[in-house]
């Protein structure tokens, strides 16, 4: 049955397609992944499905391609919403046949592979617009899943990130950091636009750069802050008072302050009164 995985770049699709395969009756036969979007669009095709012996210029031995490389197993295709038309075309048709020829081949290859698609695009759309194939779509969307972004999902940060800051200091051979519960609470709050990856990478960062074994909030890298401000008042006019207050939490928080809300309370009471008074 075949799977497509849709969501944000950095949610972890690729995870999700592996653990598919490992709890599937396929486990023990080959996980094979391929990035539409990395490859040339002029080499897809030889990638998917190989080629013979002379069939372009440099083909001087026959190559498998990475279908033949997963048969009896999985067929993880990132990206799929960057795959050429033409070959959209040939993946249907293996789809349907369990088939193929490879690049200047003549004799057909049998498979059986299962496949699994991922995209952060909207396939849908992408069929409206004649960019996807609508009979590849429904080949493919057998299975949904959808992976929601960090940012909704917020209970998780505390536990990946402390699950993330162990997995670094085991392969650097230190001792793991700590997390300080403010600094933890300021994890939650932030954007988080790169997902799970972005998160990780910051939980290396610290491991490396953080000075103590608790990490404090001022060790938090400034683009953190400055993409969750960004994220927060895009849609606010740029002179807004909510503006101006978002870039004071942030420049307060990166200093290490706390209790944020009992210091500009007060301070926002005095100056609505003396305002209305004058």
């Amino acid at each position: 049955i075949s799977v497509l995985i849709n969501g944000e770049s950095g949610t972890g699709k690729e995870l999700v397609a592996h653990a598919l395969h490992r709890h599937s009756p396929r486990a023990k036969a080959p996980f094979i992944a391929l990035n539409m979007a990395a490859i040339p669009k002029d080499l897809i095709e030889s990638e998917l499905f190989g080629h013979e012996k002379g069939a372009f210029t440099g083909a001087n031995t026959i190559r498998q391609g990475r279908f033949e490389q997963a048969d009896g197993g999985t067929l993880f295709l990132d990206e799929i919403g960057d795959m050429p038309l033409d070959v959209q075309t040939r993946l249907l048709r293996v789809l349907a046949d369990g088939q193929f020829y490879r690049v200047g081949g003549y004799a057909p290859v049998k498979v059986d592979v299962r496949i699994i698609a991922a995209t952060h695009q909207n396939l849908e759309q992408r069929v409206q617009e004649g960019k996807f194939r609508e009979d590849l779509f429904h080949r493919l969307n057998v299975i949904r899943v959808h992976l929601p972004p960090l940012r909704e999902r917020r209970e998780d940060i505390p536990r990946l990130a402390r699950h993330f800051l162990q997995v670094a200091a085991r392969e650097l051979g230190v001792e793991a950091k700590l997390l300080h519960p403010e600094t933890e609470a300021a994890l939650t709050r932030l954007a988080w636009p790169g997902n799970v990856r972005q998160l990780e990478n910051t939980c290396r960062w610290l491991t490396v750069m953080a000075a103590g074994q608790e990490v404090l909030i001022q060790d938090l890298p400034g683009e953190l802050f400055e993409s969750t401000v960004a994220e927060s008042t895009s849609q606010m006019q740029p002179d807004s008072w909510a503006t101006l207050l978002a870039q004071w939490a942030d420049r307060a928080l990166r200093s290490g302050h706390q209790n944020l809300l009992s210091e500009a309370q007060p301070e926002l009471e005095r100056t609505l009164l003396t305002t209305a008074l004058r």
